[in-house]
């Protein structure tokens, strides 16, 4: 058991869009990403999703608003909802998210990172 330095983490890698898994907990994934630019519009059928800002600042677009989140903000996407995250600069996020959760569910893009890529840090 170690802790966990999210700022030494977050320096481990630079790639946007693909997440990094840091922890496991309760089924669930504990994970890392680097955002720029705008993701997909996608939804989860089965799983919510946690985002947590921890630096910069980004925006969740749903169909019918969208939700500015800054640094110390989170918001869940509740499951089945199309949405679309955006970072206008470069922003890291905390994500919580189930093992089994897709990328960007069942759309395909070149954007997807598939699960077993997920790589651990």
């Amino acid at each position: 058991m170690n802790k966990i330095n999210l700022t030494e983490k977050f320096e481990l890698f630079n790639n946007y869009w693909s997440p990094r898994i840091v922890g496991e907990l309760n089924g669930q994934y504990v994970k890392l990403a680097k955002l720029k630019g705008e993701m997909v519009w996608h939804a989860h059928e089965n799983e919510d999703e946690f985002f947590q800002v921890i630096k910069g600042s980004i925006v969740i677009h749903l169909r019918d608003q969208s939700i500015a989140l800054n640094q110390g903000e989170c918001f869940i996407v509740p499951k089945g909802v199309e949405h679309k995250p955006e970072a206008a600069e470069e922003a890291h996020v905390l994500l919580f998210e189930p093992k089994e959760t897709e990328h960007v569910g069942k759309t395909e893009t070149e954007m997807k990172v598939e699960i077993e890529d997920q790589t651990w840090i």
